[in-house]
């Protein structure tokens, strides 16, 4: 399978080597061009629980999407804010066929994704071009894998879970059978779902969590069970969210959240979130589309979120001194 991934970050990096390493054809889309010459020169290097190079002969990366060619699939791996960006820049690796698979953190991705194709779709029509085709495909999903940038095309692979994807439509389709074969033959452990807004409120909750309170106080996730302040905040940020699921009707694909959270934490305790590593490279967060999507929520629905709010208000504080460079 033809498969292009937008994004060269931890995520990127690891689903591109083992794909590549399970004799998929891979192409990586980075917009970062001091990165993209590293992992063309080097490759890319894991370590942790799995430990591997995958040598830069055997997949490609490219600052032009238009190398790459139209996919098969096109995975988006970009932070939650660079989506609409993303889909834009992606266009000419989007054919006929092309199922498009997000797997981001956060809330409105799909949304975002759909706006985008529309707007873009409209754009063609005008310019008398060919629309993009009604067959095409979004997918998206969750995934437990966890990954740590060391360096550029240098991750440590700290956490193994499972990969769950499902249709808008909440059809188990042939197309979404072969891309969880594809997954499977990789070592990327995926099922099917039918219930694809509980996936993504279901690990938006862990998200809620873990992301921001580790952030905070700066420790891997599985500090967060040894620490019971962080615990008593950890349990509040999840109830404010569950509490909006059940207004909304969502049904979670787990019975207890807070255990599940828990249990995530235990899993990927020696991960370094994707949000602490934003904080600790100076760059901007994904609170606003998870923290800050909760209380955006609550307000909508008429559900106090002081816990959440809190947090990103923190995050954010924290993004501004990054910024500004104190002291």
């Amino acid at each position: 399978m033809k498969i292009v991934i937008i994004g060269a970050g931890g995520m990127g990096c690891l689903f591109a080597a083992l794909l590549t390493k399970a004799k998929e054809e891979v192409w990586l889309i980075d917009n970062h061009k001091e990165r993209a010459e590293r992992i063309r020169k080097e490759g890319i290097r894991v370590e942790g629980i799995s430990k591997f190079k995958i040598q830069n002969s055997k997949f490609k990366i490219t600052l032009a999407p238009r190398e790459a060619g139209v996919a098969e699939l096109l995975i988006i791996f970009v932070k939650a804010y660079d989506t609409e960006k993303a889909v834009i820049d992606a266009l000419p690796t989007i054919g006929k066929e092309t199922t498009i698979l997000t797997l981001q953190n956060g809330l409105g991705n799909i949304e975002k994704i759909k706006e985008t194709l529309s707007i873009q779709n409209s754009k063609f029509k005008i310019q008398n071009s060919n629309p993009l085709s009604p067959h095409l495909t979004i997918q998206a999903g969750t995934t437990s894998q966890g990954a740590t940038v060391l360096g550029p095309g240098y991750i440590r692979h700290a956490g193994e879970g499972e990969t769950i994807i499902g249709e808008l439509s909440g059809k188990i389709t042939p197309r979404l059978k072969s891309i969880a074969r594809v997954f499977n033959s990789a070592g990327i452990e995926t099922k099917l779902t039918d219930n694809l807004e509980g996936l993504i409120w279901s690990k938006l909750l862990i998200n809620v969590g873990i992301n921001a309170i580790c952030s905070i106080i700066k420790v891997k996730n599985g500090s967060l069970l040894e620490n019971a302040e962080a615990l008593r905040l950890m349990e509040g940020a999840v109830s404010e969210a569950v509490r909006i699921t059940e207004k909304k009707g969502i049904t979670l694909l787990y019975d207890n959240p807070q255990e599940k959270v828990k249990s995530i934490c235990q899993a990927t305790k020696e991960n370094i979130n994707s949000m602490l590593q934003d904080i600790l490279n100076k760059k901007r967060t994904e609170i606003d589309f998870i923290n800050g999507a909760i209380v955006e929520e609550g307000e909508n629905l008429g559900i106090p979120t002081p816990v959440n709010k809190t947090l990103t208000c923190l995050v954010r504080a924290m993004e501004n001194v990054k910024i500004k460079n104190k002291i």
